[in-house]
C-alpha cells in the first residue's frame, strides 16, 4: 500500500506499530476530518498479514472514554472533556495490555486476550510518586517496554521526559524509587553538531530493544520530526543519536509520533502527516529504514511509496498520496470518498515519489490524463521528473471549465519522482490579482502508453 497505507477515509495519528505472531498491528488515536482539536474519544487498532502488507484489516474502537451507538464508556470516571490520546500496547504471558493517555485525567491500563482487542479496563495507574512527575497521573504519550528478563519499563512525558519500571505482576502499578527524570534531556548546550531543538526531548516516547540496545524514538522540539536516542541499559542514560524522518520537509508539516518495526527483516519508520490545512486530520504513513551496524538510522525522506518498492504510473493514482506540497497547497477532505489537492496557487508544486516507468518502450510518447476541478482560471500544469526544477516532459493547459485534462508527453523510462508545477500567463495587475487566487483541485492522474 503507498502512503497513507491505510484507507484514505481513516485518521489514525500516534500509530504504534507491533508484530504479534504473523500480523502487524498499529494502535493509535483517532483524529476528525475538519476537526479544531486532536483526537476524540477513541482508540483504534489495525492490522496486516506480515506476508502481505496491502490487506489491512480494522478492528474497529478497541476503547472508549465515553458511551456512543455501539459500545459503553470502559472509564466509568470520564466525561466529554476527556480525549484518548497516542496509546501503546503490550504482550506479557499470553495477555495484551493496552496503555491509555487520557486528556486531562488519570490515564490507565485495559487488557485483553488478543492482539485486536477489545480491552477492558484492569485499573488506573497506581503510583506513589508525585503528581508533578507524571503530569497528574496523565502518564503522557506512554511507551512501555517489557524487557527480555520480564521485568516492565513506561516512558512518559511532555516537555520533560521520565520513566519508571510497572510491577510485572499486575501491569498498572508503578514501583517505589524507581521513578527516573529527564532520561532525555530537557536541554542541551548544543556540542557535537547538533543545536537544542534537534535534540532535547518534548513529546511521544517510544521504546524499542533491538538486540543489546535500548531505542528511544521520541518528538524532540523541533517538532515535525522524529528523533531517536540508545542506551545499553533501559534505565539510560540515552544519548541522542539523530533524527529519522521529518514530515514537514516541503510539506505542510506539524507535531509527529510514532516508531520503528521489523516486518519480514526489513526495518520501518511510522509516522503521520497532516491533511485539511490543520495539524489535526493526521494519516498514518510508513517508510523503509536501515539500522546499521553501528547503531544508527540514517534520516529518511518522505514518500509516497508506503510497503511499496515502487508505484505504477499506469494505475490511477489518487491526488492524495503527495508526499511534496509547496507554495500553499494542501490535502483536504471533500467527502469520505473524496479528497483533493487544493488551494493549488500560482507557483505551487506537487510531488510524487517514486514511480516505476519500466524499461524501454518503442513510442517516444506516451499519454498523461488528470482529473481536476476548474475554477475558472486559466494556467499550466507543467509535469516533470525527477526534481521540481528537473526535465520537463510535457505539460497542459488548464481552461475555464476543464474536469479532464488530457495530453501527450515524453515517453521516459526507470525510476523517477514525478512534480507538478504550476503558472499563469497573467501579467500587470491581473496578474497580481491571480498570484494568490486558487487555480484548481487535482483528483487523480495516469499516464499511458
Amino acid at each position: 500500500m503507498p502512503n497513507p497505507y491505510l484507507p484514505l477515509w481513516e485518521y489514525i495519528p500516534d500509530g504504534e506499530p507491533r508484530v504479534f505472531g504473523d500480523r502487524v498491528y498499529v494502535y493509535g488515536s483517532h483524529d476528525r476530518a475538519g476537526s479544531d482539536s486532536f483526537c476524540d474519544h477513541v482508540l483504534k487498532c489495525w492490522s496486516a498479514p506480515l506476508d502481505n502488507l496491502n490487506d489491512w484489516t480494522c478492528h474497529g474502537d478497541i476503547f472508549h472514554t465515553l458511551p456512543d451507538t455501539d459500545h459503553p464508556s470502559d472509564t466509568p470516571w470520564t466525561d466529554n472533556a476527556h480525549y484518548l490520546y497516542a496509546p501503546d500496547v503490550v504482550e506479557k504471558d499470553g495477555k495484551y495490555y493496552l496503555y491509555a493517555y487520557i486528556i486531562n485525567s488519570i490515564g490507565c491500563v485495559a487488557v485483553s486476550d488478543k492482539p485486536e482487542g477489545p480491552f477492558k479496563l484492569l485499573s488506573q495507574y497506581k503510583y506513589t510518586i508525585s503528581d508533578e512527575i507524571c503530569c497528574n497521573g496523565w502518564f503522557i504519550d506512554p511507551g512501555v517496554l517489557v524487557d527480555d528478563d520480564g521485568q516492565v519499563y513506561i516512558y512518559c512525558g511532555f516537555e520533560r521526559s521520565f520513566m519508571a519500571q510497572i510491577n510485572p505482576d499486575n501491569m498498572y502499578e508503578v514501583l517505589d524509587n524507581t521513578c527516573i527524570e529527564h532520561f532525555i534531556p530537557c536541554e542541551v548546550t548544543g556540542e557535537n553538531g547538533f543545536t537544542e531543538k534537534e535534540a532535547v526531548f518534548f513529546e511521544a516516547a517510544s521504546p524499542r530493544k533491538v538486540g543489546d540496545t535500548y531505542y528511544m524514538i521520541y518528538s524532540p522540539k523541533q517538532g515535525s520530526r522524529l528523533a531517536y536516542a540508545t542506551s545499553d541499559k533501559p534505565t539510560g542514560p540515552f544519548t541522542y543519536r539523530g533524527y529519522i524522518v521529518d514530515n514537514g520537509v516541503d510539506y505542510p508539516g506539524g507535531n509527529n509520533h510514532g516508531s520503528i518495526a521489523c516486518i519480514n527483516g526489513q526495518w520501518y519508520i511510522f509516522y503521520h502527516r497532516m491533511t485539511n490545512n490543520t495539524i489535526m486530520s493526521r494519516r498514518a504513513c510508513v517508510e523503509k529504514i536501515e539500522i546499521l551496524p553501528d547503531g544508527t538510522i540514517p534520516p529518511v525522506e518522505m514518500t509516497s511509496l508506503g510497503f511499496e518498492a515502487s508505484l505504477s504510473p499506469y494505475r490511477e493514482t489518487p491526488a492524495d498520496i503527495a508526499c511534496v506540497l509547496k507554495g500553499g497547497a494542501f490535502i483536504t477532505e471533500k467527502n469520505v470518498l473524496e479528497r483533493v489537492i487544493t488551494n493549488i496557487t500560482d507557483g505551487a508544486v506537487i510531488g510524487y515519489k517514486y514511480y516505476d516507468f519500466g524499461k524501454d518502450f518503442s513510442g517516444k510518447t506516451m499519454e498523461f490524463a488528470a482529473k481536476i476541478n476548474g475554477f475558472g482560471c486559466d494556467c499550466t500544469l507543467h509535469i516533470l521528473i525527477d526534481d521540481e526544477n528537473g526535465e520537463e516532459i510535457g505539460a497542459c493547459a488548464i481552461g475555464h471549465d476543464d474536469t479532464l485534462l488530457h495530453t501527450r508527453v515524453k515517453c521516459v523510462t526507470g525510476r523517477h519522482a514525478l512534480y507538478f508545477k504550476v503558472s499563469t500567463t497573467y501579467s500587470g495587475w491581473t496578474g497580481e490579482y491571480f498570484k494568490n487566487r486558487p487555480l484548481f483541485e487535482l483528483k487523480s492522474f495516469v499516464f499511458m502508453k
